[in-house]
C-alpha cells in the first residue's frame, strides 16, 4: 500500500511517500480504508521529537482520518466491512498514524459517520472536534447563555469552539488578525468579532461583554493571564490548550479574589469513553450542518512534506486535509 512516513525525526523533508505493508490486524482493531485524513500541529512535534513517544519505524504520522472499514479483526463486535468510520488520536503514544491507505485502528477509537457528513469534514473536524467539545464541556463547563471569548475563532481548534458554544445556545466572542478571517469568523456563527491588529484585546472584550465573560479560551503559546483575568467575570474559567515551554507571569491576587478556576489538557490522554461523548454530538452536529469544517488547504499523500511544511507556517486559518 502507499503511505507517507518517516524513520528519522527531523524536518518536513524527512517524510517519503513509499509502499508499506499492508498492516496485519490485531484483536479488536479494524482496517479502514482511508479517504481523508488531516495534518495537525502536534503531527509535526512527533515528526521534530519535541513531543517524544516511542515510534516504530517506519512510523506513519497523522491522528485523524475517515473512510470505510475493510476488515475487522477477532472480537471486534460493533463494526462490519463497509462501516463508514471516523477517527482520531491515532500516531500519539507509539500508534500508527493515519496517512496510508489502509490503517489498522483499535475499534475503541472509531466513531461512526453518518451519511450525510462527506470524509474530508469527518477528517478535518476530527482531532480539533474533540479538542474544543473536551475542552468546552468537560473541563470549562460551558452553558446556555453564557459568554465566551476564543483568542482565534478561525483556527483549527478556534473554529470548532465558535461552532461548539453557539450551538448550545453561548454567546461567542472572537477574534482574527486580517478583514478575510474576521468575515470568516462571524460566517461560522460569532457573535462578536474584532481584528486583533486594529483594537486591543482588553479593550474590544469589554465593549462587548461589560460584565465579563464566563469562559475565555485560549490557542496563544503565550497567555497574558493579566489580561484574561481583567475580563473574567466573577467565577469565570480559563482554558489553556498551547504553550508547552512558556512561563508567563501569574496575577495570583486577582485570580482567587475573583474566584476563578484555570484548566489546562490535551485531547490524546482522553479515554475512549471520553471522546466517545464528544463523537457523538459532533456527529449529531455535523449532520445536522451546525458544524462545518474550516478547510484552508488540501495536499494529496505525495505531497505530504509540503502539507507539514504549511502546518508550520503562522496563519494557516483553517485545517490541512490530506486526500486520495
Amino acid at each position: 500500500m502507499k503511505a507517507a512516513s518517516f524513520s528519522e525525526a527531523g524536518g518536513p523533508e524527512v517524510i517519503q511517500f513509499c509502499e508499506l505493508p499492508v498492516p496485519e490486524l490485531s484483536a479488536g482493531q479494524v482496517l479502514i480504508r482511508v479517504h481523508a485524513a488531516s495534518v495537525n500541529p502536534i503531527d509535526t512535534y512527533v515528526r521534530r521529537g519535541i513531543v517524544a513517544f516511542e515510534l516504530p519505524k517506519p512510523f506513519v504520522p497523522g491522528c485523524d482520518a475517515a473512510g470505510v472499514v475493510e476488515a475487522v479483526g477477532e472480537g471486534v463486535a460493533d463494526w462490519k466491512v463497509g462501516d463508514r468510520v471516523w477517527c482520531t488520536n491515532q500516531g500519539l503514544l507509539g500508534r500508527q498514524g493515519t496517512t496510508a491507505e489502509l490503517i489498522a485502528v483499535d475499534a475503541q477509537w472509531c466513531f461512526r459517520l453518518p451519511d450525510q457528513v462527506d470524509f474530508e469534514t469527518a477528517a478535518a473536524n476530527a482531532l480539533v472536534g474533540v479538542t474544543a467539545h473536551l475542552g468546552l464541556f468537560r473541563y470549562g463547563g460551558l452553558k446556555a447563555g453564557e459568554t465566551v471569548f476564543v483568542v482565534g475563532g478561525t483556527g483549527g481548534v478556534g473554529s470548532m469552539v465558535v461552532q461548539m458554544a453557539k450551538a448550545v445556545g453561548a454567546t461567542v466572542i472572537t477574534c482574527a488578525g486580517s478583514d478575510e478571517k474576521v468575515q470568516r469568523a462571524s460566517d461560522l456563527g460569532a457573535d462578536h468579532v474584532f481584528n486583533y491588529n486594529n483594537q486591543s484585546i482588553g479593550e474590544a472584550v469589554k465593549q462587548f461583554a461589560p460584565n465579563g465573560i464566563q469562559l475565555h479560551w485560549e490557542t496563544r503559546r503565550m497567555p497574558n493571564f493579566d489580561e484574561a483575568i481583567d475580563l473574567l467575570a466573577p467565577r469565570g474559567r480559563m482554558v489553556v490548550m498551547a504553550g508547552r515551554d512558556s512561563r508567563p507571569e501569574f496575577p495570583v491576587g486577582p485570580f482567587y479574589v475573583k474566584e476563578c478556576s484555570l484548566v489546562g489538557f490535551v485531547m490524546f490522554k482522553a479515554s475512549p469513553e471520553e471522546m466517545k461523548v464528544c463523537a457523538d454530538e459532533m456527529n449529531e452536529w455535523m449532520a445536522a450542518g451546525k458544524l462545518k469544517a474550516n478547510i484552508a488547504a488540501r495536499f494529496s499523500m505525495e505531497q505530504m512534506s509540503d502539507a507539514h511544511q504549511l502546518q508550520e507556517c503562522d496563519g494557516v486559518g483553517g485545517k490541512i486535509v490530506i486526500t486520495r
